[in-house]
């Protein structure tokens, strides 16, 4: 069973990743969020470990981290944990997580 920091919401938004060091840049779609990561929807999938800069697109605002995929399912997604939020990303984030969790308690 895996253990999470804090609980995923179900969230849709488009997005893309950029790999660090190759610049390769993938668009996907998250379809989970918490304060710590997200769940993204996308076919070509990055190994364990890898360091990409995620930017997100939903509600006419943008959130962007760098992050470590966590885990990835081949042809399905991947998991990413973000690393160094900075504070005006991290309001962004904690706005939508809101709005999430209001909409799961309705």
């Amino acid at each position: 069973m895996e253990k999470r920091l804090t609980p995923r919401f179900p969230f849709v938004a488009s997005a893309e990743l950029i790999e660090e060091g190759s610049d390769a840049r993938l668009a996907c779609r998250v379809s989970e969020l918490s304060l710590h990561g997200c769940y993204v929807d996308v076919l070509n999938t990055l190994p364990e470990g890898a360091v990409v800069f995620v930017k997100v697109f939903a509600d006419g605002e943008f959130f962007e981290s760098k992050a470590i995929v966590i885990y990835a399912h081949p042809r399905l997604g991947m998991g990413l944990s973000f690393l160094d939020l900075k504070p005006h990303f991290l309001t962004v984030l904690k706005g939508w997580l809101l709005k999430a969790l209001k909409a799961e308690t309705r």
